[in-house]
């Protein structure tokens, strides 16, 4: 190109300045008279013209091949048409058996994105999302490395349209519970809904139906619509597949955008509640950043718009999905093939159940009798062993192999402090005895703080005193010292005369090395009776029959 563009500028240069004619032009400069005349035409060579070579036996296959390469658009990537494919299609279905591979391949490598082209050529109209009127919601998959294993989960993600305010909450399942309850943390979080409506898929646990057609109708849920008519607020649903995807855009980016910077690599948690603590904290600190060329932060503008939200109602509507399962002989319940404890008490009657995104309520009436975190593998238990406790200390015996006391010490309840008082309490007071001992103990973590009952318990162990009354005292003085289970803002009183439990059987221990650090040695003499004896000796002088006075007949 550049050599022709030399040529051009000296041909043009001798006719400007020798005059020469275009017969002397193509002499001199060994060019054809056309290649002249198109140099004093224009300065800028034209581009040289590439035949098109012909293939008059692919052009009665080309419609069919672009059919096939037209499937690909919304097929899997790894099941798309190879030119090889194409061509053995075009062999088996259609007899070209004269045509050659690089003849088809040549085409498909050059058809193929032409069609993708012409397919992406929608316009897109720029929109403006007034202050608090609109809001998106989307679910997104994410990965977390959950108590030690990789455990798949669903990000619940609400962003407003205008300043851009986004809320992320992590669940285990993305079914009509968690979707209830994102949106209501959202509120609760902006402080505030959305004026005019928000944007969704169309998810199952909102819609039941999707009727094709231009006026976007759907059958929604009855629960979705009875929690939509609550808060008020409006749903608008785009349109189903990848051809809605733009509708929403703002949600769709901001899914990709959280995990990639907030979940890469995947977060290790004990639970989901420990999660979720640190996206809020994430998201408070995304509220800083600055959302494409806009001059303002995501916190300021939404500063701006939290005012035009519509306020929140002054109930807040249960989002679990409610079931009445009955009481089995073992005092659980099964819900979604995961079973619950409930406390004895209730075996054999129906209860009440709000199953939530992340955790299982349970009600009689109105009145809250167990709370469980939510269990998504299939047969898993939740026990709790304060649900027993009534029971064991009928039957003692039960306990060592109970599974309720195996899921209280796979979950920290119960402690080293419990095990070193039951095996002392045991051994002083027998296996039956000395269990319930600990269950009384256990008893007290009801109307107790935990911290109390397990200084009540080093400190009945540091003494010898192994039983649930002296743990009872012990722990009340704890918690009246200031422990956790201390008034924060009581006055000032007068200073409490502190006074230490004394173990009695450490006292008969004959043995100097086995007593226990800071108790004096006993001195005293061993008591004795004598005292008492001599009041029970009766020293009468003998007495004279005679000097007793007779008295008269009657």
């Amino acid at each position: 190109m550049r050599a022709r563009m030399e040529l051009f500028a000296r041909i043009r240069r001798d006719a400007r300045v020798d005059g020469l004619s275009i017969r002397e032009l193509a002499r001199r400069h060994q060019v054809g008279r056309g290649t002249v005349r198109t140099a004093l035409s224009q300065a800028e060579p034209p581009a040289r013209k590439i035949p098109v070579r012909a293939s008059p036996r692919l052009d009665a296959f080309k419609l069919t091949i672009d059919g096939m390469l037209l499937t690909d658009v919304d097929a899997p990537r790894k099941q798309r048409h190879t030119a090889r494919r194409v061509l053995a299609r075009l062999t088996e279905e259609h007899g070209a058996t004269e045509l050659s591979y690089s003849t088809v391949r040549d085409y498909v490598r050059m058809r193929r994105p032409q069609l993708d082209a012409d397919r992406r050529q929608e316009v897109f109209i720029p929109q403006e999302h007034a202050p608090g009127a609109e809001a998106e919601v989307d679910f997104g998959e994410v990965w977390v490395i959950l108590a030690g294993v990789k455990t798949k989960c669903h990000m619940f993600a609400f962003r407003l349209s205008n300043s851009g305010k986004a809320v992320h909450r992590v669940y285990p399942t993305q079914g009509q519970e968690a979707f209830l309850e994102g949106h209501i943390d959202a509120f609760n979080t902006i402080g505030g809904i959305p004026t005019r409506h928000i944007r969704y898929d169309n998810l199952t646990a909102a819609v039941t139906t999707v009727l094709y057609g231009t006026n976007r109708r759907r059958t929604e849920n009855e629960r979705w619509l009875l929690f939509r008519s609550h808060y008020g607020f409006d749903a608008f649903y785009c349109q189903p597949g990848i051809k809605g995807a733009h509708e929403k855009g703002g949600i769709e980016g901001d899914v990709g955008r959280f995990r990639r910077t907030h979940l890469s690599p995947m977060p290790v948690v004990d639970t989901l509640a420990q999660l979720n603590e640190k996206i809020r904290e994430w998201d408070e600190a995304d509220d800083l950043r600055r959302i494409s060329s806009r001059l303002r932060s995501v916190a300021a503008d939404f500063t701006a718009e939290r005012s035009l939200l519509r306020p929140l109602p002054a109930e807040s509507l249960d989002p679990g999905l409610t079931v009445h399962p009955r009481v089995d002989r073992s005092a659980l319940i099964t819900v979604r093939m995961a079973r619950y404890s409930v406390p004895a008490r209730f075996i054999g009657r129906q209860v009440r159940v709000s199953l939530r995104a992340s955790e299982l309520v349970v009600f009689d009436g109105r009145s809250l009798i167990a709370r469980h975190a939510r269990i998504v593998a299939r047969g898993g238990e939740a026990v709790n062993l304060d649900h027993y406790l009534e029971v064991l200390k009928m039957k003692p015996g039960a306990l060592p192999g109970s599974t309720a006391l195996a899921h209280a010490r796979s979950t920290g309840a119960f402690t080293s402090a419990h095990e070193a008082f039951w095996a002392a309490t045991r051994k002083s007071n027998g296996d039956a005895a000395g269990t319930r001992e600990l269950i009384d103990v256990l008893l007290l973590h009801r109307s107790m703080a935990v911290d109390d009952v397990t200084a009540g318990l080093v400190a009945a162990l540091r003494v010898g005193a192994v039983t649930a009354d002296v743990v009872a005292v012990e722990a009340r003085r704890h918690a009246a010292a200031g422990g956790s289970g201390a008034d924060r803002h009581r006055v000032d009183q007068a200073p409490v005369v502190e006074h230490r439990v004394v173990s009695l059987t450490q006292r008969r221990l004959t043995d100097p090395a086995a007593v226990i650090a800071g108790l004096p040695a006993d001195t005293r003499p061993a008591p004795s009776v004598a005292g008492y004896d001599e009041l029970l000796t009766l020293r009468r002088s003998p007495i004279d029959s005679s000097t007793l006075k007779k008295e008269p007949a009657s």
